[in-house]
C-alpha cells in the first residue's frame, strides 16, 4: 500500500510541474510576442534611424551680487513656472542703504527749495539795485542840467564862481552815484546767477539720490531670484545660509520648453536631412509612445563618429550632428511626464513624400 501512495504522489508532482512549466512557457511566449510587436519590422525606403538621449537646455539660477542665501523655495525635482520665486538673498544691508539714500534724497529736495528761495531773494535784490540805478541816473541827469545852466549864468556874472563850483561837485557826486548803483546792480545780477547755480546743483543732488535709490532697488529686485522659464529643478548647488559670490550658482534648472534629442548621421544620409524635416522619437522606456519632433539643427562641419557607434566600419566614417526638437506646445500639454536623459531612437524621414510606417504612424498629441 505504501508503494501505491508513493506512486500517486510522484504522479501528482509530475502533473503539477508540467502545469507550471506550461504556464511559464505561455507567459514567455506572450511576452515575446508583445516585445516583438513593439519592435520595428524594418524601415522602408526614405527613412533612417539613429540612437540618442533626450536632452534639454540647462539654466543656472545664480546670484547677481554676492551675499547670504536667506531662503530657497524649490527642491530638487520640483516643477516650477516662469516667474516663480526660487531663491531669496539676504537684503538687510541693502534696505539700510536704501533708507540712507532716501534720506539723502529728502535733504537734496530741501536744498532745491532753499536754492529757489535764494534765487527769489537775489532777483528781488537785483530789481532793487536796478531801481537804484534809475534813481541815480535821474539825479545825475538833474545835476548835469543844473551845471549847464550855472556855466551859462557865470559867463554873464549872474551867479558867483562858488555856485558853479558847487554845481560841478554835485554833478560829479551824481555821476559817482550812478556808477555805484550800476556796480550794485551788477553784483545783484551775479547773486541771481549764483543762486540759480545752487538750484542746478541741488537738482543734481536730487537726481544723484534718485539714481542711487534706483540702483539699490534694482539690486533688491535681483536679490529675489525667479524662474526665467518653466522647467524642473535638477539639483541644488548651494544651501540656505551659505554665502555665495557674485555669479555664484545656487540652482540648476532644466528648461522643459526646449527638449530635444541629438543624433549622428553619416555623410550619405545627412545630405537629405533639412531643418524642419519630420522626426519620430521612440523612448526605450516607453516604446508604445511615438513622439513627433522636427529637425532644428544640422551641423555644418563633420566630426568623427562618437563612441556610441560600435562597428568598426561606422567608426571610419565622418558623422554630422543633428538635433530633433520636440514641439514646445506638445511639451506643455504633457510637461509632468517630461524626463531628460532617457535613451531612445530617432526615426528621420529623408523622403518628404514617403509614408510613415505603421509602428510610427500614431503619434502623441
Amino acid at each position: 500500500m505504501s508503494e501505491s501512495v508513493v506512486t500517486t504522489v510522484s504522479a501528482g508532482w509530475a502533473v503539477l510541474a508540467a502545469i507550471i512549466l506550461g504556464g511559464l512557457a505561455v507567459v514567455a511566449a506572450l511576452g515575446w510576442l508583445t516585445w516583438n510587436r513593439l519592435q520595428p519590422a524594418g524601415l522602408p525606403t526614405g527613412f533612417t534611424s539613429a540612437n540618442g538621449r533626450i536632452e534639454a537646455t540647462e539654466v543656472d539660477i545664480a546670484a547677481l551680487t554676492g551675499g547670504r542665501i536667506a531662503a530657497i523655495n524649490a527642491a530638487e525635482g520640483d516643477l516650477v513656472k516662469a516667474g516663480d520665486v526660487l531663491v531669496q538673498m539676504d537684503v538687510v544691508q541693502l534696505n539700510a542703504q536704501k533708507r540712507q539714500s532716501e534720506a539723502q534724497l529728502a535733504r537734496a529736495e530741501i536744498g532745491v527749495e532753499t536754492a529757489k528761495a535764494l534765487v527769489a531773494q537775489a532777483e528781488a535784490q537785483e530789481r532793487a539795485a536796478l531801481a537804484a540805478v534809475d534813481q541815480a541816473a535821474s539825479v545825475a541827469e538833474a545835476a548835469a542840467l543844473r551845471l549847464a545852466r550855472s556855466e551859462q549864468l557865470v559867463r554873464s556874472n549872474a551867479i558867483s564862481q562858488q555856485v558853479l563850483d558847487d554845481d560841478r561837485a554835485r554833478d560829479a557826486q551824481a555821476r559817482a552815484g550812478v556808477a555805484s548803483a550800476e556796480a550794485s546792480h551788477a553784483a545783484a545780477l551775479a547773486g541771481v546767477s549764483s543762486a540759480e547755480a545752487q538750484v542746478v546743483d541741488a537738482g543734481a543732488a536730487v537726481d544723484a539720490a534718485k539714481a542711487s535709490i534706483d540702483a539699490i532697488q534694482a539690486t533688491l529686485d535681483d536679490a529675489t531670484l525667479k524662474a526665467p522659464r518653466t522647467g524642473r529643478i535638477q539639483y541644488r548647488i548651494a544651501q540656505e545660509g551659505e554665502i555665495v559670490g557674485s555669479g555664484g550658482r545656487i540652482l540648476s534648472l532644466v528648461d522643459l520648453g526646449d527638449v530635444y534629442m541629438t543624433v549622428f548621421l553619416p555623410t550619405s544620409q545627412v545630405g537629405r536631412v533639412q531643418v524642419g524635416s519630420e522626426v519620430r522619437l521612440v523612448m526605450d522606456a516607453a516604446r508604445e509612445f511615438v513622439i513627433p519632433a522636427t529637425v532644428s539643427y544640422v551641423a555644418d562641419v563633420a566630426q568623427f563618429t562618437p563612441k556610441t557607434v560600435e562597428t568598426a566600419d561606422e567608426r571610419e566614417k565622418l558623422m554630422f550632428r543633428v538635433r530633433a526638437r520636440i514641439d514646445p506646445e506638445l511639451l506643455s500639454r504633457h510637461i509632468e511626464y517630461v524626463k531628460t536623459g532617457l535613451p531612445g531612437m530617432a526615426y528621420l524621414r529623408l523622403d518628404p513624400n514617403a509614408a510613415w510606417p505603421d509602428f510610427l504612424a500614431n503619434v502623441v498629441k
